[in-house]
């Protein structure tokens, strides 16, 4: 492993070049690696495995029609390298639980009948094992039981492999019964198209998955745009012009500054008017939100959310549920305005500016 400061923390973190892709086709060489399900994750996942030369099939329920289609059209055979999920568990020596977190709770009996000694199971989150008094799921003592999980959707997943540049992932290994779970678990991290490794446990993964996206990664962030959006316009503020000062020119402008050279370079490279105002009201939005970020980690932690989980999406109808909530989002003023927004863009978007780039940011600078 290599030895990297972040920030003044050294960690260890496994990359490209230390576990080439030749050494992760050598671990796997033997390995039929089975994807239980072809959902969010399932799809990138596999479909990368394939594409570096891995033995893959899919498991996935025929009864999930749109997810089945959507394996034969990406080129998986039924009764070649598309099976029910009971059949590709026997066939499988690594099993990959890629349903959701709800699901994989219904489906564990039958899982865990079809394990073999000697198989590994393989997570992308925590959420299973950690709150296996929830869950049920207890692996059996004669199975490895390791975790990759990538840090982004499935959708990034995919994307960022195709274009070659990876997406960063932990990894775990709850129980060693083969002796080489922790070499079999980092060739799928490989295997996967992860950008770089870095080591984690399987409760540490879950709760600052947990606490992420209820927080900056999806809930904190859609509601503070919300909330700015929802200001300015009562006061007066055009549709459009309330959604390019919250989202247009965040997504499309300074998140990108942020992603290539940070937040301070950001910040430097902005006009001085926006950049004395966020560095004033920086300390006053993160004490107005750190108790409510202190009370979902406590959440987490005590497993309240994991009940919410299982509660709510193991319920029949909440498909429906979920895409009436999604559609009063999709349908209200703010991403209205935002679609009308997208579909103005111009075709060809303007090169990020970096470091080694002279000038400054699209902000105007005084």
């Amino acid at each position: 492993m290599a030895i990297i400061n972040f920030g003044g923390t050294k960690e260890k973190v496994v990359m490209r070049k230390e576990f080439p892709m030749s050494r992760a086709r050598k671990v796997l060489k033997n390995e039929v690696i089975a994807v239980i399900g072809y959902g969010v994750q399932g799809p990138a996942q596999s479909l990368n495995l394939r594409d570096n030369g891995f033995n893959v099939i899919i498991g996935q329920a025929k009864s999930f029609k749109r997810d089945w289609d959507r394996a034969v059209r990406d080129g998986w055979v039924p009764g070649k390298t598309l099976f029910d999920i009971e059949e590709a568990t026997r066939r499988g020596t690594i099993i990959q639980m890629l349903v959701s977190d709800a699901a994989q709770r219904v489906i564990w009996p039958m899982i865990k009948r079809n394990l073999k000694p000697g198989d590994a199971l393989y997570f992308s989150h925590g959420f299973s094992i950690v709150y296996k008094n929830q869950t049920g799921v207890i692996p059996p003592k004669n199975v490895d039981v390791i975790m990759v999980a990538p840090k982004g959707s499935g959708t990034s997943v995919r994307r960022n492999f195709l274009s070659g540049a990876g997406i960063n992932s932990s990894f775990a290994v709850f129980q060693n019964a083969t002796g080489h779970a922790k070499e079999r678990c980092m060739a799928i991290g490989i295997g996967i198209g992860s950008g770089y490794l870095f080591p984690t446990t399987f409760q540490h993964e879950v709760y600052s998955d947990l606490t992420g996206e209820r927080g900056i990664l999806m809930g904190a962030l859609a509601g503070v745009m919300q909330a700015q959006y929802d200001v300015l316009r009562k006061n007066g503020h055009t549709p459009s012009e309330a959604f390019n000062e919250t989202v247009e020119e965040l997504t499309q402008s300074l998140i990108r500054l942020v992603d290539e050279n940070g937040m301070d370079w950001m910040f430097s490279n902005c006009s001085s008017t926006a950049q004395r105002g966020a560095l004033d009201w920086k300390p006053k939005f993160r004490a107005a939100v750190l108790p409510v970020f202190d009370k979902l980690y406590k959440s987490v932690k005590a497993g309240k959310e994991t009940a919410r989980v299982i509660s709510a999406c193991g319920k029949k109808n909440y498909q429906k549920l979920l895409d009436n909530e999604l559609a009063q989002m999709g349908n209200s003023e703010m991403w209205q305005a935002g679609k009308a927004v997208r579909a103005l863009r111009p075709r060809e978007k303007a090169k990020v500016v970096t470091r080694a780039t002279k000038g400054v940011s699209g902000r105007k600078s005084n």
